[in-house]
């Protein structure tokens, strides 16, 4: 997440020719505008997944498909004041943050510490300061074992505990800001083509909401691109984060299948801005999967206009919960076992984006059960041929997981 993107150069100065170019990185990011904010769901799904386009003129950043932004949030103004009250501080405090910049307290906690979600290190403050008693025996209980602090801390933030110990007071804003975690930026993979959209980048977000402990609650970068990023202000500190290995084929006659459930959809939509723009003539096969057709079909008009134009040869769609049974990708995968495997035989690169934990592993299981049924393989040989053969060997399995 260290990489930088060099951007357009300062005046040169009268002593020296050549200009000292300005970097935008992780630690000098640069602060773009919101510019366009439209919902992809439609009214009454049960998800709110938006579609946000930043300005990026006059940075100089550029970025190639399969790359992705790292956007840096901001926590509510709501659970911000909250949490100075249960303090007991205003806000106008003077401080200085971990990385040396001098603030008030309120911008401090609203920009530069993570706040909706707690860490580890808060409760054990928190027993320094509590008085002996029933409520520092059952924190103490919570401390001493690792698996009920995990579960602890998991559905809370600061709120939440210093209602339930509010016998605590922290003897200085410093002392507060100690215990916590600077912000981290979020990766979100890139929605479009930088040729297609000069000056800006596109991203598809799934907006994290939910409810714990009588309290709503959400997400540090996807509730405020959602709810606080003003329109036209440069408020959204951002940089380009290159990927590696998700890429496009160099080679614009390969075929190429494309597996985005939900906002996994994101770099597909600019690879397939990129092919068109590039004249590919290689074919182009997207599975897309989500809820329900009629609420969740997230680019769906994009998408069946490439398909009547014929830049989409095929689209499947698994919407999970339009019918009895719950169908997803990796079912529509298997349905078309013959003419993927017969794909994948002449040469075709192979693409998953989206959620690791269960989404990924199941089409990762569906490729290995094709090659058996469809290729004649052992199961060993299946697992061989996809997990050497096709991701390190030929490199034509390539996955952008989260």
């Amino acid at each position: 997440m260290e990489q930088t993107t060099t951007v357009q150069a300062q005046a040169p100065s009268p002593a020296t020719s050549p200009a000292t170019a300005v970097i935008y990185s992780r630690h000098h990011p640069f602060p773009s505008e919101l510019i366009r904010h439209e919902r992809l769901t439609g009214p009454g799904s049960l998800k709110d997944t938006r579609h946000f386009v930043l300005n990026l003129g006059g940075s100089g950043l550029t970025y190639t498909p399969g790359d992705s932004l790292g956007a840096f949030g901001g926590n509510s103004p709501a659970l911000v004041e909250e949490l100075l009250s249960l303090l007991g501080f205003d806000g106008d405090e003077p401080v200085t943050t971990a990385n040396g910049k001098q603030t008030a307290l309120q911008d401090a906690l609203r920009r530069d510490y993570i706040v909706n979600r707690a860490n580890r290190k808060i409760l054990g403050g928190l027993a320094e300061r509590m008085p002996q008693g029933e409520a520092r025996n059952r924190l103490m209980e919570i401390v001493d074992n690792g698996d009920l602090l995990c579960e602890y801390i998991e559905t809370r933030d600061y709120v939440d505990i210093l209602r339930e110990f509010p016998q605590v007071r922290f003897e200085s804003p410093a002392a507060f800001l100690a215990q916590l975690s600077p912000v981290t930026p979020r990766l979100y993979s890139i929605a479009s083509s930088c040729q297609a959209h000069p000056g800006e980048v596109h991203l598809c977000v799934a907006v994290v909401r939910y409810d714990t402990h009588g309290r709503q609650k959400k997400g540090l970068a996807s509730g405020f691109l959602a709810d606080h990023a003003g329109m036209f202000v440069k408020s959204v500190p951002v940089y380009v984060q290159p990927s590696r290995t998700f890429r496009l084929p160099a080679d614009g006659s390969r075929d190429i299948i494309l597996c985005g459930p939900g906002a996994g959809i994101a770099p597909f939509r600019a690879f397939l801005e990129q092919r068109l723009l590039e004249g590919a003539t290689g074919r182009n096969w997207l599975f897309f999967g989500e809820q329900h057709r009629a609420t969740d079909f997230l680019y769906g008009e994009e998408f069946l206009d490439y398909q009547r134009r014929g830049l989409l040869y095929r689209l499947d769609l698994a919407f999970s919960r339009d019918q009895a049974h719950k169908v997803y990708v990796q079912h529509r995968m298997l349905e078309n076992a013959k003419e993927l495997w017969t794909w994948l035989q002449a040469g075709a690169y192979f693409y998953v984006c989206g959620d690791a934990k269960h989404m990924a592993k199941d089409v990762h299981q569906a490729l290995i059960d094709l090659a058996r049924t469809e290729g004649g393989l052992s199961v060993e040989a299946a697992a061989q041929y996809v997990n050497v053969t096709l991701m390190r060997t030929e490199k034509r399995y390539l996955r952008d997981v989260y």
